[in-house]
């Protein structure tokens, strides 16, 4: 018996392009003090990437997949990263051997260390409802004339998408230069992609500019809206405030949803004029009569896949208003100056009203995958026993 336990060193969120660094260990967990403790052998192992793709059948119409087989497919001693897995492999890497012919005595253990780039042409990490993309890294291993056997350790991409065009010229520094570094080290910096691509994610969801909004329906203007930037990374709070002072018809009740968009295109549709599947993340709902001005908080839930786009399907981001607004004027209360007892305001038992809603498309990009590890669903580590 051999204890094989796989873990993630720096945790089970990368961003593609990324080095992914994993350490395995083989261990043969019998004492050697043990009369029946023999020594064990494996005849190889090695390990890769691959991301499997899962379609609803009620939701998306794949085209007809051949119906050639591969004969060697169905020996146990094949090695297929994916087998048995629901759904087809979209993408993997090229397996690397760890070892050939590993002897374990009683009570031994190695550790072997595992690394490659998560590629940067494939999907992002997303469990939605007509798609899911998954990530996993696989090792195969296999004891002489033995079926392989095959341990799995989830994990989570972030695909950067919709990033801008830099604002400035690409030979000029980010950050400003440092006399005590040499050049050669501040070089070398530059040169690092995925430090450049959080760089430019935290420069791009950085910026504030106010944007401003009047809501208005069709019996007249309601408040005047005001939100500071709509490029956001995960785990942000996204900040608004309304001024209803300005308004000409009374606000007696608001809500803003923070809502992703679901939407499978054209030619992968299961039916004509297929609706976009919306999921809620998170809702402030707040009664404003009477008040002059007012401000909602949402957070970006660090768990949530940003925005991104395949020939399958696309996710998009918004923000989803809704508003409830009287038709006729509501006296607001007056106090008298010099009153003394106490009184107690009782708003109308019926009023007027309309009701409209309001959608603000906002992009959401990833953030530092360090972060997005301390919520993640996986732990970054595995084990099997052969």
């Amino acid at each position: 018996m051999i204890e094989v336990v796989a873990s993630m060193a720096r945790g089970p969120v990368f961003l593609a392009g990324e080095v992914l660094e994993c350490l395995i260990t083989f261990t043969n967990p019998m004492s050697h003090l043990s009369t029946s403790a023999s020594s064990e052998v494996l005849a190889w192992a090695s390990a890769q990437i691959h991301c499997q793709f899962h379609a609803s059948d009620s939701r998306v119409a794949l085209p007809a997949q051949g119906t050639k087989q591969d004969v060697q497919a169905e020996s146990d001693t094949v090695l297929i990263p994916s087998r048995g897995e629901r759904g087809q492999c979209v993408l993997d890497t090229p397996p690397k051997i760890l070892f050939c012919d590993l002897r374990l005595d009683p009570g031994e253990s190695k550790t072997y260390s595992y690394s490659e780039v998560v590629p940067t042409d494939g999907p992002p990490s997303f469990r939605g409802q007509a798609v899911k993309y998954v990530y996993k890294l696989t090792i195969g291993c296999q004891r002489v004339n033995s079926p392989i056997k095959l341990l799995r350790v989830p994990f989570r991409v972030l695909v950067l998408h919709g990033m801008p065009e830099p604002p400035f010229p690409q030979d000029e520094e980010v950050a400003p230069s440092n006399p005590f570094l040499e050049e050669e080290e501040g070089s070398r910096r530059d040169t690092r992609p995925l430090e450049r691509a959080l760089d430019m994610l935290m420069i791009t969801t950085s910026r504030r500019c106010p944007y401003m909004f009047n809501i208005t329906n069709m019996r007249g203007k309601v408040a005047k809206f005001c939100i500071f930037k709509t490029v956001y990374r995960l785990g942000e709070d996204i900040i608004g405030t309304f001024n209803f002072s300005e308004g000409d018809i009374p606000c007696l009740q608001y809500s803003v949803s923070l809502q992703s968009e679901e939407e499978v295109n054209d030619q992968y549709q299961r039916r004509p004029c297929q609706p976009v599947s919306v999921t809620g993340h998170g809702r402030h709902l707040e009664s404003c009569l009477h008040t002059a001005s007012s401000h909602f908080s949402l957070p970006i839930p660090l768990n949530v896949t940003p925005g991104f786009t395949t020939d399958i399907v696309s996710l998009r981001w918004r923000l989803h208003f809704e508003f409830i607004t009287a038709r006729e004027p509501v006296e607001a209360p007056v106090v008298l100056q010099n009153q003394s007892e106490v009184t107690v305001w009782t708003g109308a038992e019926n009023v007027d009203v309309d009701t409209f809603s309001w959608d603000l498309p906002i992009k959401v990009l990833p953030t530092n995958p360090t972060l997005a590890s301390y919520v993640s669903q996986f732990t970054g580590t595995n084990s099997i026993t052969i």
